[in-house]
């Protein structure tokens, strides 16, 4: 047998009270720290796990634009102003209207989509972005 096999055949008839005590012993006299020697090469987990990485879902940058409801006297209005976002006909941007909660604009900037948002409700439509 080796050298160092006898050691290793020592070390592991210690005990764990003597295991602790030979490595402090080793640190002291060595001059090193043990503990950041053996985590070099382990991969930390993080105990707290942040929202936007534990799903690994990029941030949403398409938004759809839904029209939510038309109050009866306001829909003249709201047809308007969905006619002149949406380059619909005049029947088809009244089908658009009457058949609330309908999609409006699909796909659109979060800027664009608060802005057409702001440009509805100004005429007193309810509408959401989602």
């Amino acid at each position: 047998m080796t050298k160092i096999e006898n050691i290793i055949e020592e070390l592991k008839s210690l005990t764990l009270l003597e295991a602790v005590e030979l490595v402090k012993n080793i640190e002291e006299v060595f001059n090193v720290d043990a503990s950041s020697s053996a985590n070099t090469n382990m991969m930390v987990m993080p105990t707290s796990i942040d929202p936007e990485m534990a799903s690994g879902v990029e941030e949403k940058t398409e938004f759809d634009l839904i029209l939510e409801e038309v109050p009866g006297p306001k829909k003249i209005a709201i047809l308007k102003v969905v006619r002149s976002l949406t380059g619909l006909g005049l029947k088809e941007a009244k089908d658009l209207v009457e058949s609330a909660p309908k999609v409006v604009k699909e796909a659109i900037s979060k800027e664009d989509a608060e802005e057409i948002k702001n440009k509805l409700e100004e005429v007193g439509a309810k509408v959401s972005i989602k």
